[in-house]
């Protein structure tokens, strides 16, 4: 963190904080924020998956950029990541020991290293030893409770992490229900490494209150990005100037969604545009008539056609 200033991060979410989404968020809102990229299976990163490795694929312009892996075996979790680092180097590696859906759950990964603090310890340890490049770990409150998240996250402390960031929900809670940024305050009390508050913050009062109720020193927004790539600049103004500048103008807003098209097929080809329909309905959310553009939305395979909903909107 400079001076008062707080740390802002894209947060990584899957399918989501690919290449060109980064790409637009740096783009829109400029050298401020650290990018959290999408996590990877570490078991597929070493055994040689063409497709787990294209997405590790950086973008200069996204620096500085953290690669988020995730896994249960501390030798392979610390394998990949030193090909990760040799071969795509990022500014950071990240690991998942938060995400609850099931499928990562139930492979002993991601939420369910909570539960297994001695592995946690050990994967951090491993990966920290075998990298050059800062080692942090995105968690949550805990399985259930968070009754022992100070103990998991001084552990995680202890093992190597160099920062450690905390979603405000338990597994359990998933993404429903509210952030307790008071508990992530609990939590991250007395560590001395740098500590980010994640959950519920898509603007700049939700980002003061929650940067005071948890003592941290930055924060992540999720959700609150999906459509409005200029997040952080607009939050950044204003807390710099108590002035809040507001989203685009509608015509500018449909044009940030059209280059994120481009960018979608420069990455993918036109094909790419389907990956892209997850996207697409949180740039016009809240909109009249956001019905018929999500149903459009989702049909969509060319940039004609991305380009047809931009001018429905804006006409």
């Amino acid at each position: 963190m400079d001076g008062n200033k707080p740390i802002m991060a894209l947060s990584p979410m899957a399918d989501f904080t690919d290449l060109p989404f980064c790409r637009l968020v740096r783009e829109c809102s400029g050298s401020d924020v650290v990018i959290f990229r999408e996590m990877v299976a570490a078991e597929a990163i070493v055994r040689g998956n063409k497709r787990t490795d294209k997405i590790c694929v950086l973008d200069p312009i996204e620096r500085p950029v953290i690669q988020q892996i995730f896994g249960s075996k501390p030798e392979v979790m610390a394998e990949a990541a030193v090909f990760i680092e040799k071969n795509h180097k990022p500014d950071g590696i990240d690991i998942n020991m938060g995400c609850p859906v099931p499928k990562a759950v139930n492979q002993y990964n991601g939420a369910s290293l909570m539960k297994n603090p001695e592995r946690a310890q050990a994967i951090v340890s491993a990966v920290k030893s075998a990298i050059n490049v800062p080692l942090s770990v995105k968690t949550r409150l805990g399985w259930s409770s968070a009754d022992n998240a100070h103990d998991f996250a001084k552990m995680l402390e202890q093992a190597g992490a160099d920062a450690v960031e905390l979603h405000g929900r338990t597994k359990v809670q998933g993404y429903s229900g509210v952030a307790d940024w008071d508990a992530v305050g609990r939590a991250i009390k007395g560590l001395k490494i740098p500590a980010l508050v994640n959950g519920d913050i898509v603007d700049a009062e939700t980002a003061k209150i929650a940067l005071s109720k948890s003592g941290a020193q930055g924060f992540l927004i999720a959700r609150g990005a999906l459509g409005r790539p200029w997040i952080f600049k607009r939050i950044k103004q204003t807390l710099e100037t108590g002035t809040d500048p507001g989203d685009p103008e509608l015509d500018e807003r449909m044009a940030i969604m059209l280059k994120h098209a481009e960018y979608q097929v420069e990455v993918y080809g036109e094909r790419g545009l389907i990956k892209l329909r997850k996207h697409l309905p949180w740039y016009f959310k809240g909109f009249d008539g956001f019905r018929q553009y999500r149903a459009d939305a989702v049909k969509v395979a060319t940039i004609e056609d991305v380009r047809r909903i931009a001018e429905s909107i804006t006409k």
